[in-house]
């Protein structure tokens, strides 16, 4: 199926020392759509000798007039960086639909306004940033100085392409920092144009620098390895990060991982099912479910475990799956091949376990090119199967029933992870009582995907390492001296 966008495909070149540049030995690899699995383009394929231009530039640019900019002008840039996103609002959402296959009304009303807001809340936010001062008796007054970490390495994933890497642009460019960043391979195009940006906005050149390629043994693992770079952002999966940490164990950077869940969304009988309904449609399959804060595992109270089944499958069967660009579409494509076959895996991993495919489980019809998978209930399974267990990352959700509190709050932490967790309730002494057991970094109550950017986030356990947002993100960004002055 063809549908017409206004809005060409990029070919993706390295940005180095504020120039777009090629790879050094020319290579490239293909762009694909993941809805069409046509080539969109072509990526420069960077690695060490790329990554090492990138981190001279950026060490360069450290101490150059970055370092003595105030921060009223780092805040204005800031929030000029925030502008020029919106002003090209259209333009973005197009290019992250065709490279990530979510639908373009998604990434036009969540994706790009939020990477704009992530610029202009840390714009507002370092203005007010202050530090500890303490007078010791008469004897010495003791205060703190803030000072940039140094270059930062941002590694990013391929979900959330634009909004996660201002997620963390932001605050690292608010506190001084250089960067190197290395988006996903299967998403460049929204990088590159954030280059483009940062440079028309002010930002002095080597200050941003952004190389393409792969992880291991490639542009990720040179960064991650790199003497030069002081810190490392990472936003992905475990095994990444377990790379990552390994590598960087020698230069002893300092760490920030957001890494994956199976979170789960728990829903006790006295809540209110037409909220539920609606709330964990979106929570199990937005984006095609590609998202580490989906409720991927549903535990529901015996009581009303057949009426929510009933409604919920009733209700995902009217999901549209489509074309990303296409208006009324609901569940666009999954990334790429590979990780569709990933997904597809599991779920006849459910059918070997003995699971019932209450609704989905198989391509769409009228869709025998691009990688779409209807959205998927599963019922039926064992909570030691690994569909209940091991992060599936696409349209997929088990659905548990439970009898017992106590029972719930020992499956919910009966796993590696612990990002999030939903829980629904109308008792609000219960609300808090089970949000206390929860083993997870953030915890809704009647709710999903509510965020104010000052608040932490982060996982426990295998869903990462430290917490992002309002003060915890500067932290991170940042490094504290204690001066002291005798009197």
């Amino acid at each position: 199926m063809q549908v017409e966008t206004r809005v060409r495909a990029i070919n993706c070149l390295h940005f180095i020392n504020g120039q777009f540049v090629e790879s050094q030995n020319q290579k490239t690899f293909e762009n694909i759509n993941p809805a069409t699995e046509e080539v969109l383009g072509t990526v420069a394929e960077g690695g060490k000798e790329e990554v090492n231009f990138a981190v001279a530039a950026a060490r360069r640019a450290l101490n150059g007039k970055w370092k003595t900019m105030g921060v009223v002008q780092r805040s204005k840039i800031l929030r000029r960086i925030g502008d020029l996103i919106l002003e090209r609002q259209e333009e973005l959402a197009h290019l992250e639909s065709m490279d990530t296959g979510k639908p373009f009304s998604l990434a036009n009303s969540v994706d790009v306004p939020r990477a704009a807001f992530n610029f202009h809340f840390f714009a507002d936010y370092i203005t007010s940033v202050g530090t500890d001062a303490n007078m010791q008796d008469d004897i010495a007054l003791h205060y703190s100085y803030r000072r940039p970490v140094g270059v930062v390495g941002i590694i990013k994933p391929w979900n959330l392409p634009l909004l996660l890497l201002t997620w963390k642009l932001a605050p690292c460019l608010a506190m001084g920092n250089t960067a190197v960043i290395k988006p996903a391979e299967w998403t460049p195009m929204t990088a590159t144009v954030l280059m483009e940006i940062c440079k028309e906005a002010g930002v002095p050149d080597g200050v941003v620098n952004l190389v393409h390629g792969f992880g291991p043994n490639s542009a990720g693992a040179a960064i991650s390895e790199h003497m030069d770079v002081d810190a490392i952002s990472f936003i992905g999966e475990p095994r990444t990060g377990t790379a990552i940490m390994k590598s960087a164990a020698d230069t002893l950077k300092k760490l920030s991982f957001e890494l994956g869940g199976k979170n789960p969304n728990i829903i006790f009988a006295d809540s209110d099912l037409d909220e539920v309904i609606e709330t964990t449609i979106k929570s199990s399959f937005v984006n095609q479910g590609e998202v580490c804060l989906c409720g991927s595992r549903i535990y529901v109270e015996r009581p009303v475990y057949e009426e929510f089944l009933t409604r919920f499958a009733e209700r995902v069967r009217t999901l549209k799956v489509g074309h990303p660009l296409e208006a009324d579409t609901n569940v666009g494509a999954l990334v790429s091949k590979e990780h569709y076959d990933r997904v597809n895996s599991y779920i006849e991993i459910a059918r070997e376990d003995g699971g019932t495919i209450l609704t989905g489980g198989k391509r769409p019809s009228g869709y025998q090119k691009g990688y779409y998978l209807e959205p998927t209930i599963i019922t039926g399974l064992d909570r030691n199967s690994r569909c209940v267990r091991e992060e599936i990352f696409g349209p997929v959700v088990t659905v548990l029933p439970f009898d017992m509190e106590e029972e719930v709050v020992m499956q919910a932490n009966d796993t590696h992870y612990g990002l999030a967790a939903t829980i629904w309730t109308n008792d609000l002494k219960r609300a808090h009582r089970v949000a206390h057991q929860l083993e997870a970094g953030i915890i809704w109550v009647n709710t999903w995907f509510l965020r104010d950017l000052r608040t932490p986030f982060g996982g426990m356990k295998h869903s990462g390492i430290g917490r992002t947002g309002g003060m915890h993100s500067i932290d991170f960004y940042s490094e504290l001296s204690n001066i002291t002055i005798k009197l």
